[in-house]
């Protein structure tokens, strides 16, 4: 019998993992390879003082997308992780006038918010909810998990995507049917949690409100760490390996075969790889020297990339839970300008917009009892933008935002018992995030689906590509469905199931 294929997947990310599992479903001999002293990438967890603070990823829809790694192994989701449901998605908050909007699915409750601060405005989200399902149909349904290789492949779907005018904003999209301010930020905010401007993201991306509809929000029990875990799990179970504190050095193709170097391995054969890790540090660090390599990172280095990120986590010894929601966005006195500042500026705006995310009100194991674990993150802008010495500004701008949450969290500064950050500089070191950039290359249309770094290498054979980076980009259905597309590459090139089963 001939020996399996041997693949490495360099970073265990939900990107990363969804591809380690797929092969490994298809009989591939699977080695994950992780820099960092647990799996998950930007899903790390940090544990103090009884404590859980997810470092990443919090907000879990499309939850069919996951379970559907299970199934296709033979294996029920339900047997390694649990997820609950958040209601409302989200509470939205206005410093500027205390206004407060609750985000959820059900129709009538958002049609009687909106009604309450412009009656025409109701007859407008009904007609936007409508185009944002036509661009689920297409920009999620048909598209997210299908690779685009081919200029081709872009020609074919390009009359769609005009008709949906893809060429307009998040934002300028929701205007043409919403009026008021407030309901036009609530239903454009969502493409800052995959990386992008409302005001230069394309309209595809309010395919996002359409798939919170249809599955709703969800929360691993546990937190994030523990959906990471069950996906370890999983790949373990069918028979794959994953190395913890193994960062790749780097890469070499050689007779066919890509050889990987770590600190204790030289050279160990592959048949292929899968990157997992920053995709201009794939090219221009792990790949350095092979012949491609060097012209793709130039190329990427010109790309236009996303904001990044401050994060602030801290535990309370009062949980806040009767005040506040699971997830809170908290939207400053500013919005457009404050956006542009973010995305172009080369300094750090004075003011912030915030995301509050306190996992407690749903899972209360993840604080000791009757305390609060609380992450805020500001967006901030890229080092390649305002290259700032975060090492020392770094604990008086969490200060700056602990203040800014009294309106939320009163006195919140005097129920702190811990607290730790992280900041564009750590993004950069830490996970090897190109100028420190949270979500990789922007998704504005240019760099959607054929513009955007394929899931298959044009240049180097044996090289897939998963993650943000590549398509159809950031966030966790995002990753995951670009990981099945990246799968059925390797599948058409190496003879596997299409869909194992």
């Amino acid at each position: 019998m001939a020996e399996p294929l041997r693949a490495a997947v360099i970073g265990s990310g939900f990107g990363g993992l969804a591809a380690a599992i797929r092969l490994a479903t298809a009989g591939v001999k699977v080695t994950v390879f992780e820099a960092r002293d647990q799996p998950g990438g930007r899903a790390y967890v940090y544990r103090e003082g009884g404590f859980t603070f997810d470092a990443g990823p919090t907000v879990i829809t499309a939850p069919h997308c996951i379970e559907e790694l299970f199934t296709n192994a033979g294996k029920q989701m339900s047997d390694y992780v649990e997820l609950l449901p958040v209601s409302p998605f989200y509470r939205l908050f206005w410093t500027a006038d205390g206004d407060a909007f609750d985000y959820d699915g059900n129709l009538e409750h958002m049609l009687a918010q909106i009604k309450s601060r412009r009656p025409e405005d109701a007859e407008g989200y009904l007609r936007f909810a409508a185009y944002a399902k036509e661009v689920f149909e297409t920009g999620y349904t048909k598209l997210a998990h299908t690779p685009f290789l081919r200029f081709s492949d872009m020609v074919r779907v390009a009359p769609k995507l005009v008709k949906l005018r893809a060429d307009r904003s998040v934002y300028n999209t929701v205007a043409k049917y919403i009026k008021n301010e407030h309901v036009r930020e609530a239903l454009s905010f969502h493409s800052l949690l995959v990386g992008g401007n409302p005001y230069e993201t394309s309209s595809i991306y309010t395919l996002i409100h359409h798939l919170e509809r249809e599955w709703g929000v969800s929360f691993p029990k546990g937190g994030t760490g523990a959906l990471v875990g069950g996906l370890v799990k999983l790949l373990e179970d069918l028979g794959g390996t994953l190395r913890l504190e193994a960062p790749v050095k780097s890469v070499r193709v050689v007779g066919g075969k890509h050889l990987v170097t770590t600190d204790h391995i030289a050279d160990e054969p592959f048949d292929f790889v899968v990157s997992n890790a920053d995709i201009h540090s794939t090219y221009d660090r792990l790949y350095a020297g092979t012949p491609g390599a060097a012209a793709t990172a130039k190329k990427l280095a010109k790309a236009d990339w996303s904001m990044s990120l401050y994060v602030l986590y801290f535990g309370t010894d009062i949980s806040y839970a009767d005040q506040i929601r699971h997830h809170t966005v908290v939207f400053g006195p500013r919005y457009r300008d404050l956006l542009t500042d973010i995305f172009h500026g080369d300094s750090l705006p004075e003011d912030f917009s915030l995301y509050l995310h306190a996992p407690h009100v749903t899972d209360p194991s993840l604080a000791p009892p009757g305390g609060g674990a609380f992450y805020v993150l500001s967006p901030v802008p890229h080092l390649g933008h305002a290259n700032l010495d975060w090492d020392a500004i770094g604990t008086a701008y969490g200060d700056r935002i602990l203040g800014a949450l009294d309106r939320l969290l009163p006195k919140v500064r005097e129920h702190v018992v811990v607290r730790r950050h992280f900041t564009p500089c750590d993004f950069q070191t830490q996970l090897a995030s190109h100028i420190g950039s949270a979500f990789s290359v922007a998704p504005t249309l240019t760099q959607s689906a054929w513009f955007r770094p394929h899931n298959k290498d044009p240049r180097i054979a044996g090289l897939y590509i998963v993650g943000a980076g590549t398509h159809p980009g950031a966030g966790v259905p995002g990753v995951i469905n670009g990981a099945k597309a990246t799968y059925a590459c390797i599948a058409r090139d190496r003879g596997l199931a299409m869909e194992p089963s």
